[in-house]
């Protein structure tokens, strides 16, 4: 069998999957009330937190966010886990930005060290790696918003385009 021949195929899962998993949920909070400018805003908050730089924090901080905005969080957590790779990518990004901006040293790890250290000893790892986890955070909280805001102004005209009805134009 070619390459060619499973490209269709290929496509046809990936749009079934994009329409069940994305397009489905947002139709589906559309009927419920939910307004364009809500879902545009879950949308383009949840990458800015999957990049979150602690790992294991994302849902939490998911939780509360969404919590405090009053956006649906079974879609805001949905969307958040399309994004989760941002997060792994991004880690060690924000904390070197956060390091430069304190003038602090670069710490020298990888995350597969980072997790035997804290599995070894949560404690001894809080002390090790605390300021380092906070210049992370304040990378991220400074850079965060230049992205969100963006996205959201595209995912809400989008929206605005893609799932209001269609009306007829009238013509002279």
């Amino acid at each position: 069998m070619t390459a060619e021949a499973t490209t269709p195929i290929n496509k046809s899962k990936t749009s079934k999957l994009w329409n069940r998993f994305v397009l489905a949920p947002i139709k589906n909070q559309l009927t419920r009330g939910v307004t364009i400018d809500k879902i545009a805003l879950s949308m383009a908050i949840s990458p800015v937190i999957s990049a979150f730089p602690i790992l294991g924090t994302t849902n939490l901080l998911s939780i509360l966010i969404g919590s405090a905005l009053r956006l649906n969080l079974p879609f805001l957590l949905l969307f958040k886990s399309l994004f989760y790779p941002l997060h792994i990518g991004l880690i060690l990004v924000f904390i070197r930005i956060g390091e430069s901006i304190n003038g602090a040293p670069h710490i020298p790890f990888s995350i597969l060290q980072l997790l035997d250290k804290f599995k070894d000893s949560p404690l001894q790892f809080a002390k090790d790696f605390g300021m380092t986890a906070l210049y992370g955070i304040e990378a991220w909280a400074i850079i965060a918003p230049w992205f969100a805001i963006p996205l959201f102004f595209t995912f809400r005209f989008t929206l605005n385009k893609y799932m209001k009805p269609k009306t007829p134009s009238l013509t002279k």
